[in-house]
């Protein structure tokens, strides 16, 4: 089939390459949103997904919305058979969705009807599922309510982030996407409606999402880590300021400690939960760079009893 592919972040770019590397497909362009400002100096950046198409030397779309009349006139000169779709960033118009043939097709990272929305991944942390996955399915109005052609499974390990999540996922469903996309061409592969059970939802997480509950149980605080690792990234308050926590430990035999209660050892620095404790393994201090907590226990020189969570961000 003729494809145009719609993808913008690095986890997009397994499939890209995926299909590129097919030999049943020919990927005739690329959709991605705009370039947007990156780094220190806020210069305008190229997605991942429009930098790898660059060195395949496919045409790159950036359209400002995909109901863009330029974009669509250009979409229908190309022509595609199919639009197959992994994180793109946007909603697509149904004036967008007639066009292909046969539709577009989105690579979802979670088994359908199950976490529905923009962070799959790091619901799916959050809830402390043991086994996930990624589902392709053809895009309809509905937020992700299209029937699906094929899933794949994935186990959730103890000590995930999300970004580990992810990044074995992308490449899982890259195999899903171009077999998706092998079976709607030779018409062995028929799209089936997703239950109407099972449904959740999984919106995106906001930065008071990602703030640690110190009154909760320490494996709560732990998914909360994990499932904020790399974004929006879990966070607490020390002295005023915001503490980032990037790796946590559970500590089951400690609980002598209050909830946010810190302890520091010679080589460790340890918390009071609602449960029992959690070692900071890996944290960031505001404007500072990561660090391994207990040299940044040492560093801060925590007087006994001092807590974290406690009080406002100056």
């Amino acid at each position: 089939m003729k494809l145009v592919f719609a993808g913008t972040p690095e986890v997009a770019v397994p499939a890209l390459d995926a299909l590129i590397a097919s030999d049943r497909h020919e990927v005739a362009a690329v959709v991605t949103r705009p370039d947007a400002p990156a780094g220190r100096g806020r210069r305008l950046v190229a997605s991942p997904v429009a930098e790898r198409a660059a060195e395949a030397g496919i045409e790159v779309l950036k359209p400002a919305k995909p109901r863009d009349e330029e974009f669509l006139a250009r979409l229908r000169e190309i022509g595609p058979d199919c639009c197959p779709v992994v994180a793109y960033g946007a909603l697509l118009p149904k004036v967008a969705l007639d066009v292909p043939a046969r539709g577009w097709v989105n690579l979802h990272f979670s088994l359908l009807p199950a976490w529905r929305g923009a962070a799959p991944v790091q619901h799916a942390v959050l809830a402390g599922d043991e086994i996930t996955g990624a589902s392709t399915f053809l895009i309809e109005q509905g937020l992700d309510s299209g029937p699906v052609y094929g899933t794949v499974t994935e186990e959730v390990r103890a000590t995930d982030t999300s970004g580990d999540l992810l990044t074995r996922l992308a490449f899982a469903g890259s195999g899903l996407l171009v077999a998706t996309m092998d079976g709607i061409e030779d018409g062995s592969l028929k799209a089936v409606p997703q239950p109407a059970d099972g449904v959740t939802l999984a919106p995106k997480l906001t930065v008071e999402d990602a703030q640690v509950d110190w009154a909760a149980p320490a494996l709560r605080v732990d998914r909360v880590v994990r499932g904020c690792t790399p974004a929006p990234g879990a966070w607490t308050v020390f002295r005023g300021e915001r503490l980032k926590l990037i790796q946590a430990a559970l500590v089951p035999d400690r609980t002598d400690l209050a909830p946010g209660e810190l302890s520091p050892a010679k080589n460790n620095v340890y918390v009071g939960s609602g449960s029992h404790a959690v070692e900071l393994l890996w944290v960031q201090p505001q404007g500072k760079k990561p660090m391994r907590g207990a040299d940044w226990a040492r560093g801060v020189r925590i007087a006994p009893g001092e807590r974290v969570g406690a009080g406002d961000v100056g």
